[in-house]
């Protein structure tokens, strides 16, 4: 089998599973709670994200992990908004995400984005 949706999903490395495994199988927890055992957790994930700056060229401040393509979607369109409020349109077509075209009809909705549907 070939298998070519790696957009949506993709086999993890075995180096990248066995960075994993303590996280998934004895250190699991919140790392936004208050008691000490998710503030080690948090340290794991800002090292991480420190790591991951580094080897995109930007600051730890810039990158934002999220759970799923429809969250990074919505914060992606949701920033783009936010810096360009008086901005009404937003271009995009049928092939996108589900997530993309349903928070752009949402906008639109909202009336504050122009929708034209070709």
């Amino acid at each position: 089998m070939i298998y070519l949706d790696h957009n949506a999903t993709t086999p993890v490395l075995p180096e990248v599973l066995q960075a994993m495994m303590p996280y998934l199988t004895t250190e699991w927890g919140n790392p936004s709670s208050a008691y000490k055992f998710g503030a080690k957790l948090k340290s794991v994930i800002e090292t991480a994200r420190a790591q991951v700056a580094e080897l995109i060229g930007a600051q730890p401040r810039e990158v934002i992990f999220t759970s799923c393509a429809t969250e990074s979607n919505n914060a992606a369109i949701h920033a783009a908004r936010k810096a360009n409020p008086n901005k009404r349109h937003i271009v995009t077509s049928a092939v996108e995400h589900s997530s993309v075209l349903n928070y752009c009809m949402a906008l639109a909705v909202q009336q504050t984005v122009d929708a034209l549907r070709g």
